[in-house]
């Protein structure tokens, strides 16, 4: 009886976090207006994981960067 009890418990909880989920999901999806416009970085789809936690996200891809004739000069200069 105290198994079941357990097992009730626990298919209960789940169900609430998955009707949770649902919910917030929908109620996002409700308030999303038509006349957004994506970021280049939306459009460019899901980042690749290539850190330990996480995906890293290339700023050098989305940002200019002020110093980069700068260190284009020094790679050469280096041999890179």
């Amino acid at each position: 009886m105290s198994n079941a009890m357990i097992y009730i418990g626990i298919a209960v909880g789940v169900m609430a976090i998955g009707g949770a989920i649902a919910y917030g999901t929908a109620t996002q999806q409700a308030n999303i207006s038509d006349d957004l416009v994506l970021s280049q970085a939306a459009k460019q789809g899901i980042l690749q994981k290539t850190g330990t936690f996480g995906a890293d996200l290339n700023k050098e891809q989305w940002h200019e960067d002020p110093f980069g004739d700068i260190a284009q000069k020094v790679r050469e200069q280096n041999g890179r």
